[in-house]
């Protein structure tokens, strides 16, 4: 169980289970990785992601962490979304 103080000022916590803060991130490898395993994959064998990585439910920052030190911190931008292709 940790917290962690968001730059807004919320203090995020993960003490409940489930909750809204921590994120289950895989990257496409790492996801390819578990899937490929055999024919039936067992829940228990999945590994854990590498990083662990919260969203403040205030602000929607996403922090990154490795281990207990914060690697990543992104900001939500607003953004015309028109210019997607």
């Amino acid at each position: 169980m940790a917290r962690f103080q968001c730059k807004c000022g919320v203090t995020l916590s993960n003490s409940k289970a489930p909750n809204d803060v921590e994120l289950t991130v895989y990257t496409d490898k790492e996801w390819d990785d578990i899937i490929n395993q055999g024919d039936l994959i067992d829940p228990i064998s999945i590994s854990f992601p590498r990083y662990d990585v919260w969203r403040c439910n205030s602000c929607e920052r996403i922090y990154v962490f490795d281990g207990n030190k914060v690697v990543r911190t992104y900001i939500l931008e607003k953004g015309d979304l028109s210019t997607l292709n």
